[in-house]
């Protein structure tokens, strides 16, 4: 007897797996997965999350998310937890959070809302979620209204170089929240990783990165070191390229950490380079607005014996005459320079000229 139940078990369980295997088929789903990114410095920020429609329901008040009596978590989409994934550290509301994959779960108390962040992420709804447990952050914040929204959707709001606010909207409410990031210290790291790489034989990802600390006014010290990569090359000079672009950024790194005297050198260096009308153009800008009108003279004056009609070198030397003491000279540059310059620039370049001639320009910004 015994072994007919036993028998009849293994049956029965057989065919449910039989039966389980013919369920396997894509099908359309009421509430679809939805899976984004958002990139917020370099930090990659992947939501994913099952998308309900309203269907005429009122959600927010008639116990599809529940609002009443004792406040218990909603997994914040449908079906599987919805998941926040960050591959650096970050803050959520100012605080901090370790760069990983959370369920993120909202527990809903009238019109507050305390958001989870669970590093349990793998749960089906909120149903097994222990709050004490599971959780790495909680944080709570207010609801905003918004325009209607049919499907419930995740929208990356109010970007700044290093904060993001992320927005749950369903029908028109939003529940929001700000993720930040540390952009100093996540974008030099990715950068140092990033030069071990095959950036390594590249002249212009060593300058990018000695670019990008100079623009952000950190790191100089081993920004200059990679500017200086970038020029002199790796191993015995591999893959060496000094010009106007790695020498320029050099410059300014020496005068940021206000190195004179290795700032003067390299600026005599920079001067004797040979260069294209832009990089000549970037040259004599810079030098300009830093009061080396000598240097920036002979730049322009070189680079117009190549390029005698650009009008922009006109410009810049007709400046560096200026600034020299030579309005006579300045002046001449200057109508050498309106006789071809693009419609868009022409009547600054009036401006600029009445300015010269009574001795009141200034650089922009000056």
């Amino acid at each position: 007897m015994m072994r007919s139940i036993l028998c009849c078990s293994v049956l029965l369980l057989a065919l449910s797996s039989v039966q389980a295997q013919f369920h396997t088929i894509d099908m359309p789903k009421r509430s679809p997965r939805v899976t984004e990114t958002h990139t917020l410095g370099i930090t990659k920020i992947t939501l994913d999350y099952g998308s309900p429609a309203l269907r005429g329901r009122d959600v927010w008040n008639d116990g599809t998310v529940p609002q009443k009596g004792e406040p218990y978590a909603w997994r914040a989409g449908a079906d599987m937890n919805t998941t926040l994934s960050f591959d650096t550290d970050v803050t959520i509301e100012g605080q901090p959070l370790k760069a990983g994959t959370y369920g993120f779960h909202i527990i809903p108390d009238n019109d507050t809302y305390t958001l989870l962040f669970a590093h349990n992420n793998n749960q089906w709804g909120s149903y097994y979620l222990d709050v004490d447990q599971d959780v790495s952050l909680k944080v709570t914040v207010d609801p905003e209204s918004c325009s209607g929204s049919e499907q419930l959707d995740f929208e990356f709001l109010n970007r700044t170089e290093n904060t993001v606010t992320i927005g749950l909207e369903w029908g028109e409410k939003r529940i929001p929240f700000t993720v930040g990031v540390d952009l100093d210290q996540t974008v030099v790291t990715h950068l140092r990783q990033e030069l071990r790489g095959i950036n390594t034989y590249h002249w212009q990802a060593w300058d990018d990165a000695a670019k990008w600390c100079l623009e952000h006014d950190t790191n100089l010290e081993e920004a200059l070191s990679w500017a200086e990569r970038s020029i002199a090359g790796g191993y015995y000079g591999f893959a060496a390229n000094k010009n106007p672009n790695n020498m320029l950024t050099k410059v300014r790194l020496l005068q940021k950490l206000n190195k004179k005297t290795e700032m003067d050198a390299s600026l005599a260096e920079l001067a004797q380079l040979p260069m294209t009308d832009s990089q000549a153009n970037e040259t004599t800008v810079f030098l300009l607005r830093q009061s080396f009108y000598d240097t920036a003279f002979v730049v322009a004056n070189t680079a117009l014996q190549q390029n005698p009609e650009s009008w922009f070198l006109n410009l810049n030397r007709g400046l560096c005459h200026y600034f020299i003491g030579s309005k006579k000279k300045a002046l001449k540059d200057l109508d050498k320079a309106a006789a071809s310059v693009p419609d868009g620039f022409a009547k600054r370049m009036g401006e600029i000229r009445n300015e010269v001639a009574s001795g009141t320009y200034k650089l922009p910004g000056a």
